[in-house]
Protein backbone atom coordinates (compact mmCIF):
# COMPACT_ATOMS: atom_id res chain seq x y z
CA UNK A 1 0.00 0.00 0.00
CA UNK A 2 0.89 3.60 -0.40
CA UNK A 3 1.71 5.84 2.05
CA UNK A 4 2.45 9.80 1.63
CA UNK A 5 5.33 9.53 4.57
CA UNK A 6 8.79 10.73 3.93
CA UNK A 7 10.07 6.74 3.67
CA UNK A 8 7.66 4.14 2.74
CA UNK A 9 8.36 1.09 5.07
CA UNK A 10 6.68 -1.87 3.49
CA UNK A 11 4.35 -2.99 0.50
CA UNK A 12 2.02 -4.45 2.26
CA UNK A 13 1.48 -1.10 5.14
CA UNK A 14 -1.92 0.15 5.61
CA UNK A 15 -2.44 3.16 2.96
CA UNK A 16 -4.54 6.15 4.50
CA UNK A 17 -3.43 7.70 1.14
CA UNK A 18 -5.02 4.75 -0.80
CA UNK A 19 -7.60 4.08 1.68
CA UNK A 20 -8.90 7.60 0.99
CA UNK A 21 -8.33 7.37 -3.17
CA UNK A 22 -10.13 3.85 -3.34
CA UNK A 23 -13.21 5.47 -0.76
CA UNK A 24 -12.92 7.78 -3.05
CA UNK A 25 -13.76 5.39 -6.22
CA UNK A 26 -16.47 3.78 -4.50
CA UNK A 27 -18.46 6.40 -3.10
CA UNK A 28 -17.59 9.38 -5.00
CA UNK A 29 -16.85 7.37 -8.52
CA UNK A 30 -19.81 4.68 -8.24
CA UNK A 31 -17.55 2.19 -9.08
CA UNK A 32 -18.63 -1.27 -8.34
CA UNK A 33 -16.70 -3.28 -5.20
CA UNK A 34 -15.37 -5.66 -7.97
CA UNK A 35 -13.73 -2.93 -9.79
CA UNK A 36 -12.13 -1.32 -6.72
CA UNK A 37 -11.06 -4.37 -5.76
CA UNK A 38 -9.09 -4.35 -9.10
CA UNK A 39 -7.82 -0.97 -8.83
CA UNK A 40 -6.14 -1.85 -4.79
CA UNK A 41 -5.14 -5.04 -6.74
CA UNK A 42 -2.95 -3.32 -9.66
CA UNK A 43 -2.10 -0.47 -6.91
CA UNK A 44 -0.49 -2.92 -4.78
CA UNK A 45 2.10 -3.97 -7.71
CA UNK A 46 2.71 -0.08 -8.58
CA UNK A 47 3.41 0.10 -4.76
CA UNK A 48 5.68 -3.26 -4.67
CA UNK A 49 7.73 -0.95 -7.32
CA UNK A 50 7.88 1.88 -5.40
CA UNK A 51 9.00 0.49 -2.47
CA UNK A 52 11.65 -1.74 -4.27
CA UNK A 53 13.35 1.34 -6.00
CA UNK A 54 12.79 4.09 -3.11
CA UNK A 55 9.90 5.65 -4.92
CA UNK A 56 8.10 8.20 -2.90
CA UNK A 57 4.56 9.09 -3.94
CA UNK A 58 5.27 13.01 -4.49
CA UNK A 59 8.18 12.32 -6.39
CA UNK A 60 6.84 9.49 -8.67
CA UNK A 61 8.01 10.24 -12.39
CA UNK A 62 7.27 8.78 -16.36
CA UNK A 63 10.41 6.62 -16.10
CA UNK A 64 8.96 5.00 -12.61
CA UNK A 65 6.16 4.26 -14.61
CA UNK A 66 7.35 2.99 -17.40
CA UNK A 67 9.60 0.87 -15.71
CA UNK A 68 7.08 -0.62 -13.86
CA UNK A 69 5.26 -1.50 -17.16
CA UNK A 70 8.45 -2.91 -18.51
CA UNK A 71 8.81 -5.19 -15.54
CA UNK A 72 5.06 -6.43 -15.60
CA UNK A 73 6.09 -7.37 -18.99
CA UNK A 74 8.87 -9.39 -18.51
CA UNK A 75 6.47 -11.21 -15.82
CA UNK A 76 4.62 -12.47 -18.97
CA UNK A 77 1.44 -10.31 -18.32
CA UNK A 78 -0.82 -10.34 -20.96
CA UNK A 79 -0.87 -6.47 -22.65
CA UNK A 80 -4.30 -6.41 -21.53
CA UNK A 81 -3.41 -6.59 -17.90
CA UNK A 82 -0.41 -3.91 -18.61
CA UNK A 83 -3.35 -1.43 -20.44
CA UNK A 84 -5.44 -2.35 -17.12
CA UNK A 85 -2.79 -1.48 -14.92
CA UNK A 86 -1.61 1.52 -16.49
CA UNK A 87 -4.98 3.07 -16.68
CA UNK A 88 -5.30 1.86 -12.53
CA UNK A 89 -1.77 4.22 -12.35
CA UNK A 90 -3.01 7.43 -14.34
CA UNK A 91 -6.61 7.40 -11.59
CA UNK A 92 -4.54 7.36 -8.77
CA UNK A 93 -1.43 9.51 -10.34
CA UNK A 94 -4.47 12.03 -10.83
CA UNK A 95 -5.74 11.70 -7.65
CA UNK A 96 -2.32 12.42 -6.15
CA UNK A 97 -2.76 15.57 -8.10
CA UNK A 98 -6.02 16.81 -6.62
CA UNK A 99 -4.22 16.05 -3.11
CA UNK A 100 -1.70 18.19 -3.89
CA UNK A 101 0.79 15.62 -3.82
CA UNK A 102 1.83 15.05 -7.01
CA UNK A 103 2.88 18.79 -8.60
CA UNK A 104 2.72 18.14 -12.38
CA UNK A 105 -0.01 16.22 -14.50
CA UNK A 106 2.17 13.17 -15.53
CA UNK A 107 -0.65 11.38 -16.05
CA UNK A 108 -1.70 13.22 -19.18
CA UNK A 109 1.76 12.98 -20.39
CA UNK A 110 2.17 9.11 -20.65
CA UNK A 111 1.45 7.29 -23.57
CA UNK A 112 -1.45 4.18 -23.63
CA UNK A 113 -0.13 1.26 -25.44
CA UNK A 114 -2.38 0.35 -28.38
CA UNK A 115 -4.50 -3.19 -27.83
CA UNK A 116 -3.67 -5.89 -29.35
CA UNK A 117 -6.94 -6.77 -31.43
CA UNK A 118 -7.68 -10.11 -29.66
CA UNK A 119 -10.57 -11.94 -30.81
CA UNK A 120 -12.57 -13.10 -27.60
CA UNK A 121 -12.14 -16.95 -27.13
CA UNK A 122 -16.10 -18.22 -27.76
CA UNK A 123 -17.23 -22.15 -27.85
CA UNK A 124 -19.43 -23.91 -30.30
CA UNK A 125 -23.07 -23.94 -29.43
CA UNK A 126 -22.71 -27.59 -28.78
CA UNK A 127 -19.82 -27.10 -26.60
CA UNK A 128 -22.09 -25.05 -24.30
CA UNK A 129 -24.73 -27.23 -24.35
CA UNK A 130 -22.66 -30.10 -23.26
CA UNK A 131 -21.96 -28.17 -20.75
CA UNK A 132 -25.00 -27.00 -19.67
CA UNK A 133 -25.99 -30.75 -19.10
CA UNK A 134 -22.64 -31.27 -17.32
CA UNK A 135 -23.92 -31.31 -13.75
CA UNK A 136 -25.02 -34.50 -12.25
CA UNK A 137 -28.64 -34.50 -11.24
CA UNK A 138 -27.58 -37.04 -7.99
CA UNK A 139 -25.63 -34.13 -6.80
CA UNK A 140 -26.84 -32.79 -4.17
CA UNK A 141 -26.20 -29.20 -5.45
CA UNK A 142 -27.50 -30.04 -9.26
CA UNK A 143 -30.48 -27.25 -9.34
CA UNK A 144 -28.17 -24.72 -8.10
CA UNK A 145 -25.14 -25.27 -10.44
CA UNK A 146 -27.57 -26.01 -13.30
CA UNK A 147 -29.55 -22.58 -12.54
CA UNK A 148 -26.01 -20.99 -12.78
CA UNK A 149 -25.07 -22.66 -16.05
CA UNK A 150 -28.16 -22.15 -18.12
CA UNK A 151 -28.28 -18.00 -16.31
CA UNK A 152 -24.67 -17.40 -17.52
CA UNK A 153 -25.09 -18.17 -20.84
CA UNK A 154 -28.59 -16.85 -20.99
CA UNK A 155 -27.41 -13.26 -20.27
CA UNK A 156 -24.02 -12.65 -20.87
CA UNK A 157 -23.74 -11.25 -17.38
CA UNK A 158 -19.95 -11.15 -15.83
CA UNK A 159 -19.38 -13.24 -13.14
CA UNK A 160 -19.23 -10.18 -10.59
CA UNK A 161 -22.86 -9.32 -11.61
CA UNK A 162 -23.80 -12.80 -11.09
CA UNK A 163 -22.23 -12.36 -7.53
CA UNK A 164 -24.15 -9.32 -6.96
CA UNK A 165 -27.78 -10.55 -8.23
CA UNK A 166 -30.18 -10.87 -5.75
CA UNK A 167 -33.25 -13.07 -5.80
CA UNK A 168 -35.71 -9.93 -5.94
CA UNK A 169 -33.96 -8.74 -9.48
CA UNK A 170 -34.64 -11.72 -11.53
CA UNK A 171 -38.28 -11.45 -12.66
CA UNK A 172 -39.24 -15.26 -13.90
CA UNK A 173 -42.75 -14.46 -14.72
CA UNK A 174 -42.07 -11.64 -17.27
CA UNK A 175 -38.76 -13.04 -18.08
CA UNK A 176 -35.96 -10.91 -17.37
CA UNK A 177 -33.27 -9.74 -14.94
CA UNK A 178 -31.73 -6.44 -13.83
CA UNK A 179 -28.56 -6.36 -13.73
CA UNK A 180 -26.33 -3.82 -11.74
CA UNK A 181 -22.81 -3.54 -14.18
CA UNK A 182 -20.12 -1.44 -14.12
CA UNK A 183 -20.29 2.15 -12.76
CA UNK A 184 -23.58 0.81 -11.05
CA UNK A 185 -25.28 1.23 -14.08
CA UNK A 186 -28.41 -0.57 -14.60
CA UNK A 187 -29.43 -2.69 -17.37
CA UNK A 188 -32.57 -5.17 -18.23
CA UNK A 189 -31.72 -8.59 -19.53
CA UNK A 190 -34.07 -11.09 -21.57
CA UNK A 191 -33.97 -14.84 -19.76
CA UNK A 192 -34.86 -17.60 -22.02
CA UNK A 193 -37.09 -20.05 -20.67
CA UNK A 194 -34.65 -22.99 -20.43
CA UNK A 195 -33.18 -20.26 -17.49
CA UNK A 196 -36.25 -19.44 -15.74
CA UNK A 197 -37.30 -23.37 -15.79
CA UNK A 198 -33.57 -23.81 -14.13
CA UNK A 199 -33.60 -20.73 -11.53
CA UNK A 200 -37.48 -21.51 -10.87
CA UNK A 201 -36.26 -25.03 -9.77
CA UNK A 202 -33.47 -23.97 -7.65
CA UNK A 203 -35.38 -21.33 -5.89
CA UNK A 204 -38.33 -23.78 -5.13
CA UNK A 205 -36.13 -26.70 -3.90
CA UNK A 206 -32.84 -25.77 -3.09
CA UNK A 207 -31.97 -22.66 -2.12
CA UNK A 208 -34.34 -22.28 1.07
CA UNK A 209 -32.33 -25.85 2.11
CA UNK A 210 -29.53 -23.48 1.42
CA UNK A 211 -30.53 -20.75 3.40
CA UNK A 212 -30.48 -22.68 6.99
CA UNK A 213 -32.89 -19.92 8.52
CA UNK A 214 -30.81 -17.17 7.68
CA UNK A 215 -31.77 -13.92 5.90
CA UNK A 216 -29.40 -13.54 2.80
CA UNK A 217 -30.89 -11.80 -0.61
CA UNK A 218 -27.98 -13.46 -3.04
CA UNK A 219 -29.29 -15.40 -5.52
CA UNK A 220 -26.71 -18.04 -5.41
CA UNK A 221 -25.81 -19.23 -1.61
CA UNK A 222 -22.73 -21.86 -1.00
CA UNK A 223 -23.70 -24.92 0.91
CA UNK A 224 -23.06 -22.65 4.30
CA UNK A 225 -25.78 -20.45 3.35
CA UNK A 226 -24.02 -17.78 2.28
CA UNK A 227 -23.41 -15.63 -1.25
CA UNK A 228 -21.70 -17.64 -3.75
CA UNK A 229 -18.51 -15.42 -4.53
CA UNK A 230 -16.65 -15.09 -7.81
CA UNK A 231 -13.90 -17.70 -7.16
CA UNK A 232 -16.63 -20.50 -6.75
CA UNK A 233 -18.45 -19.45 -9.75
CA UNK A 234 -15.36 -19.95 -11.58
CA UNK A 235 -14.27 -23.12 -10.12
CA UNK A 236 -17.43 -24.66 -10.88
CA UNK A 237 -17.65 -23.56 -14.87
CA UNK A 238 -14.02 -24.89 -14.75
CA UNK A 239 -15.04 -28.43 -12.87
CA UNK A 240 -17.60 -28.54 -15.61
CA UNK A 241 -15.64 -28.14 -18.32
CA UNK A 242 -13.15 -30.52 -17.28
CA UNK A 243 -15.63 -32.94 -16.55
CA UNK A 244 -17.30 -33.01 -19.95
CA UNK A 245 -13.26 -32.99 -21.45
CA UNK A 246 -13.89 -29.53 -22.94
CA UNK A 247 -10.89 -26.74 -22.87
CA UNK A 248 -9.93 -26.07 -19.37
CA UNK A 249 -9.79 -22.59 -20.39
CA UNK A 250 -13.27 -22.46 -20.67
CA UNK A 251 -14.58 -19.78 -17.75
CA UNK A 252 -18.01 -17.65 -17.24
CA UNK A 253 -16.40 -14.86 -18.77
CA UNK A 254 -16.11 -17.23 -22.21
CA UNK A 255 -19.85 -17.79 -21.65
CA UNK A 256 -20.19 -14.45 -21.71
CA UNK A 257 -18.13 -13.99 -24.98
CA UNK A 258 -20.53 -17.56 -26.41
CA UNK A 259 -23.55 -15.63 -25.68
CA UNK A 260 -22.41 -12.80 -27.58
CA UNK A 261 -20.57 -14.53 -30.63
CA UNK A 262 -24.13 -16.79 -31.22
CA UNK A 263 -26.77 -13.64 -30.40
CA UNK A 264 -24.41 -12.26 -33.28
CA UNK A 265 -24.17 -14.82 -35.54
CA UNK A 266 -27.93 -15.40 -35.20
CA UNK A 267 -28.35 -11.97 -36.63
CA UNK A 268 -28.72 -9.75 -33.27
CA UNK A 269 -28.02 -6.20 -33.92
CA UNK A 270 -24.88 -4.51 -32.57
CA UNK A 271 -25.96 -1.93 -30.60
CA UNK A 272 -28.71 -4.18 -28.97
CA UNK A 273 -26.05 -6.25 -28.50
CA UNK A 274 -23.62 -3.73 -26.77
CA UNK A 275 -26.52 -2.46 -24.62
CA UNK A 276 -26.94 -7.10 -23.67
CA UNK A 277 -23.30 -7.00 -22.69
CA UNK A 278 -23.33 -3.31 -21.10
CA UNK A 279 -20.95 -1.95 -22.69
CA UNK A 280 -19.97 1.73 -22.44
CA UNK A 281 -18.78 2.39 -25.99
CA UNK A 282 -20.14 0.31 -28.84
CA UNK A 283 -16.41 -0.01 -29.89
CA UNK A 284 -15.65 -2.79 -27.52
CA UNK A 285 -18.72 -4.90 -28.86
CA UNK A 286 -17.28 -4.33 -32.29
CA UNK A 287 -14.44 -6.98 -31.46
CA UNK A 288 -17.58 -9.72 -32.07
CA UNK A 289 -18.23 -8.83 -35.81
CA UNK A 290 -14.59 -10.56 -36.59
CA UNK A 291 -15.79 -13.60 -34.61
CA UNK A 292 -17.94 -15.47 -37.24
CA UNK A 293 -16.30 -15.16 -40.67
CA UNK A 294 -18.84 -17.55 -41.66
CA UNK A 295 -21.90 -15.23 -40.84
CA UNK A 296 -20.23 -11.66 -42.21
CA UNK A 297 -20.09 -13.84 -45.27
CA UNK A 298 -23.28 -14.38 -46.06
CA UNK A 299 -24.94 -11.43 -44.90
CA UNK A 300 -22.27 -10.01 -47.56
CA UNK A 301 -23.40 -12.49 -50.21
CA UNK A 302 -26.97 -12.11 -49.10
CA UNK A 303 -27.32 -8.14 -49.34
CA UNK A 304 -24.70 -6.80 -51.53
CA UNK A 305 -25.93 -5.98 -55.02
CA UNK A 306 -23.50 -7.67 -57.15
CA UNK A 307 -22.20 -10.95 -54.74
Amino acid sequence: MLVASKQPRSADQPAPLVKRFLDFLFLECGLSGATVTAYQRDLREFWAFLVTHSVEPADIAIDDVQKHLIELQQRGLALSSIVRNLATIKVFLRFLLTERILRQDIASLIESPKRWSTIPKAVHYRQIEALLHAPDMSDEFYLRDRALLELLYATGMRVSEVVDLTFERINLKLGYVRCIGKGRKERIIPVGRAAIDAVQRYLDILRPRLLHDRPCDALFLSRTGRPLDRTNMWRLVKKYASAMGSDPRISPHTMRHSFATHLLAGGADLRILQELLGHADVKTTQVYTHVDETQLKNVHRKYHPRP
